[in-house]
């Protein structure tokens, strides 16, 4: 193992050349404190990928390097101006953000007044991921709010929705809407049952508007998460981890079990992305990235 460190940390310095020292220097140091961004030997059945966000304190650059060296195929939940940086580095992008400003998780599809600007701007990020080669664009329910009901709100966000999902078809772009707690990490948040959220795929009825399964968001709201997958998959475009409680690390200081549910969601025929999700609490973080890496790789 460090005669293979030796190597990498040679090739890397050869190839930033005088102007990258720093840049070396920095992958060198990583490299020396943990074997844990070796490449993993990893049994394939699973495609791996990693939230940007997790990791917002280690440099893009960085992070795509590490995730190779690690085996994931993806870096996620970013935008358009990312993507160069990603594929120069072979990586994928298994759920695509927005690009535009002004909505989101608290103000989303469930408000009619938003409906022009959010068809406006979904078009436009439905052609970058398309014309990038990638498949799932995120997008979100908005809040609940005073007079507005779940019912309203499902049947406002179909509403808005059906009217980009002609041109996603067209373009082979999956809206996918994610399924997040309101009781600790989102207030308010209106599509945070599974059941809402299936009721609204039902109404849009196409095969490219979906959900994306948050498993640790759902065993927060509602439990049961192996049958829920079982009985619903069939919406599910996409799966993010993350340990209940706290979202960190998903090892045995939580208390999903994590090999289980994702053996139950291979066993559905998916052959998507796996996210990684959680707020890694130790110090070398991409050390609890391979980790999680290695604990999904049934």
């Amino acid at each position: 193992m460090k005669n293979s460190n030796k190597n990498r940390r040679d090739v890397l310095k050869a190839l930033a050349g005088t102007a990258g020292l720093s840049l070396a220097a920095g992958i060198d140091a990583r490299l020396s404190a943990s074997e844990n961004v070796l490449p993993a030997s990893l049994k394939g059945r699973v495609n791996h990928s990693v939230c940007r966000w997790c990791y917002r304190d280690i440099e893009f650059e960085d992070l795509c390097k590490a995730s190779v060296e690690i085996g994931l195929k993806s870096i996620e939940i970013i935008s358009v101006k990312d993507f160069p940086v990603l594929k120069k580095y072979g990586l994928s992008c298994a759920m695509a953000s927005t690009s535009f400003p002004g909505f989101g998780i608290t103000n989303g599809w469930n408000k009619i007044e938003n409906h022009k600007a959010m068809i406006e701007g979904f078009k436009v990020d439905i052609d970058h991921v398309a014309n990038a080669g990638f498949k799932n664009l995120i997008t979100f329910s908005g809040n609940r709010e005073p007079g507005l009901s779940d019912e309203q709100g499902l049947e406002n966000c179909a509403i808005g929705i059906k009217q980009i999902m002609e041109y996603a078809e067209k373009r082979g772009v999956v809206i996918v809407m994610e399924l997040l707690n309101s009781k600790v990490n989102h207030p308010n948040y209106m599509c945070d049952h599974t059941s809402w959220g299936v009721e609204l795929c039902k109404k849009i009825g196409s095969e490219n508007f979906k959900l994306l399964y948050d498993i640790y968001h759902m065993q927060i709201m509602d439990g049961d998460v192996i049958q829920t997958i079982k009985d619903n998959h069939q919406y599910f475009a996409h799966y993010h981890t993350g340990g209940v409680p706290g979202r960190n690390e998903i090892d045995d200081t939580q208390e999903l079990y994590y090999p289980a549910i994702i053996k139950a969601i291979l066993d559905t025929g998916y052959t998507g992305y796996i996210g990684q999700e959680f707020i890694p609490k130790r110090e070398d973080k991409l050390a609890s990235l391979k980790q999680g890496v290695t604990i999904c790789d049934v």
